[in-house]
């Protein structure tokens, strides 16, 4: 983090869309310090404050006239190793799409072609107001996605994918049990922590189809003994839970939560096929679900019963999955098709805008265990924040600041991103990663991968 972090950054005149609790929208100032918040409203507004600024401190001041400040959005399941895939892999379902391009494409990744791949996502969702994700990346060469982690400021929780059997897996992300367990016990010790504490670590067991019942309850068993997250795949397709059901006789929910992966700790991708005497198990354990409505449309998954869910107790999420299933990792676009998709199912009084926002902010905070640092703004958290622009020709000329934002705002429309106080996107220019070079590298990458993978 450049050395400006330890100065104040006032954030001036902007509608100030907290999340929180109350779901207040002040109109005023945000002042942080330290890379925290320590006033919200301000300017004669209603405002909460833990103390005065620090008059010898050198404020820095960001414009937010005609903007939304809001928390940084969290995307908890995306795939920074798959972006180099983008545009590769279409019209397919979920089991042909894997084993025909996905895991042919992974296992012909090199270190260079891993760091050109993670850095053109991240460039791409931080500059949409992305603060923190939850990746899984492939079962080899994980170091080079966590640096670029490291290096481009965001707040990640991230893990190799782990692979231990599998039909149609290529000999390449093929493990045995024990090397995947001890590749990730040293991934998790080297990063945990690193990127002044932004960096976490997830095991990530791929899916029930690609993993054994004693590498899922390896997985369990350093969950409850570290704390790290448990991140995997689990009820996305139809295809999908037949082919479990025909391989282990049960549903992979049944079968996940008998091998100890469920509660606070496991986060679930997709969940399209849960069921209501599912998701009730589901509830009680505390386990998470992460709902990703544009890849769950291209590969022909289907519409999760996102309102049933919420309604029924399930901890929620949003994310984008990866490039090459969506095919753009802009957390606008799910926020728009998750309220929207969730009116065509469930009837137009389900997941309000409102209530579509808080999945992609304190509800993520809430699923990776940090709500009480992050997904709100709020005195004393983290300053992992978005200022976004309101007053554009397709989001004027006013109306509820929700629905704006919602059904409006683009990834366009993100200013600047602030993540732990630091400026990390200003004037929509990514300041800790050259953009130009990484698109530049990431074509050149791409062309090699394809090449290697004979795709």
């Amino acid at each position: 983090m450049s050395e400006e972090n330890g100065l104040d950054l006032l954030l001036r005149g902007g509608t100030v869309v907290t999340c929180d609790a109350a779901d207040r929208v002040l109109h005023g100032d945000v002042l942080v310090s330290n890379g925290r918040i320590v006033s919200v409203g301000g300017a004669g507004g209603a405002s909460a404050r833990a103390h005065q600024p620090r008059p010898e401190a050198v404020a820095r001041v960001l414009d937010a006239s005609g903007c939304a400040i809001i928390p940084g959005l969290v995307q908890a399941h995306v795939h920074l190793c798959q972006v180099l895939f983008r545009g590769m892999a279409d019209d397919m379902p979920l089991l042909q799409w894997l084993k025909e391009r996905i895991w042919p494409l992974e296992a012909a990744h090199d270190e260079a072609s891993l760091r050109a791949s993670a850095e053109l996502g991240l460039v791409e969702m931080m500059s949409a107001g992305t603060t923190t994700i939850l990746d899984m990346g492939t079962v080899h060469g994980h170091d080079a996605v966590m640096d670029a982690c490291v290096r481009s400021g965001v707040r990640a929780f991230s893990g190799k994918a782990m692979m231990d059997l599998g039909d149609g897996v290529p000999s390449r992300l093929r493990e045995t049990t024990k090397n995947s367990l001890d590749e990730s016990d040293r991934l998790m010790r080297q990063w945990a922590g690193a990127g002044d504490g932004r960096i976490d670590y997830a095991y990530a067991p791929r899916f029930i189809l690609s993993c054994s019942e004693r590498l899922f309850r390896g997985v369990a068993e350093r969950v409850l003994e570290s704390g790290a997250l448990l991140h995997t795949h689990a009820a996305e397709h139809a295809g999908e839970r037949e082919a479990v059901r025909t391989a282990l006789g049960a549903d992979d929910i049944t079968l996940l939560r008998a091998w100890g992966a469920k509660g606070p700790r496991t986060i679930l991708a997709h969940g399209v096929q849960i069921d209501d005497s599912e998701a009730k198990l589901i509830a009680e354990d505390g386990t998470r679900v992460v709902h990703c409505p544009s890849a769950n449309l291209k590969l022909g998954s289907g519409i999760a019963r996102i309102a049933e869910l919420d309604k029924l107790g399930v901890a929620l999420a949003l994310g984008c999955d990866g490039a090459p299933c969506n095919n753009n990792l802009d957390p606008w676009q799910e926020l728009r098709h998750a309220a929207l998709l969730a009116k065509h199912r469930s009837g137009t009084t389900a997941l309000p805008a409102k209530r579509a926002l808080r999945l992609a902010t304190i509800d993520g905070a809430r699923a990776l265990g940090k709500e009480q640092d992050l997904g709100s703004i709020e005195v004393g958290k983290l300053a992992d924040l978005a200022i976004v622009r309101i007053d554009g020709a397709h989001v004027e000329p006013g109306g509820d600041v929700f629905s704006r934002l919602v059904y409006a705002c683009k990834s366009s429309d993100v200013e600047h991103v602030i993540i732990g106080g630091e400026v990390v996107v200003r004037a929509r220019e990514h300041r800790l990663l050259d953009a130009h070079r990484v698109r530049a590298n990431a074509v050149a990458q791409a062309k090699k991968l394809t090449a290697r993978a004979h795709l």
